[in-house]
């Protein structure tokens, strides 16, 4: 059970920790690149630009907000549970728990302070501009399908084992 606490209290930290981050890193994009021209990172490549995302992923649900709050919550809410209810963590699930909190809560930080997200990230091949908060959802979605194969693989074996 103190595993599970340190765990818990570390994943916890770690989210407070990319939460301050992400506000951090919006705050200079809305300091220093608000009303400004794009500024080139890499040539051709990379540059950051400021944008008002009032919609949610992609501009998705623009009209339906509250309901990505809610959901947001909701999925929060869920994690936490998660993490103190849930008995085959590894450490790719606390990994993306830790992700999937902090880039919520960090986009939902920016719905309460500004009314919109702040996004200032654009890879130029890519059509849409993010931040860290996006960053963190997608990479912690990734490590969440990591331990869903991970899981399946020691069913599988266990499942083989008990056979044998």
């Amino acid at each position: 059970m103190r595993k599970k606490w340190f765990c818990f209290c570390g994943v916890l930290l770690g989210a407070l920790a990319l939460i301050g981050v992400d506000q951090w890193t919006k705050s200079l994009a809305l300091r220093h690149l608000r009303g400004n021209e794009p500024v080139p990172v890499v040539p051709h490549l990379l540059e950051f630009c400021y944008v008002e995302n009032y919609a949610a992923a992609m501009g998705l649900y623009k009209g339906l907000i509250w309901l990505v709050v809610l959901c947001t919550v909701l999925v929060s809410i869920g994690i936490l549970g998660a993490l103190l209810l849930y008995k085959e963590h590894t450490v790719y699930s606390y990994i993306a728990c830790l992700l999937l909190l902090s880039g919520g809560v960090g986009n939902l930080c920016d719905r309460f302070l500004h009314g919109f997200v702040v996004d200032f990230i654009h890879v130029l091949f890519f059509p849409y501009v993010f931040n860290v908060a996006d960053c963190c959802v997608t990479v912690g979605v990734v490590c969440f399908g990591i331990h869903c194969m991970v899981q399946a693989r020691r069913e599988k074996a266990a499942a083989a084992e008990k056979e044998a």
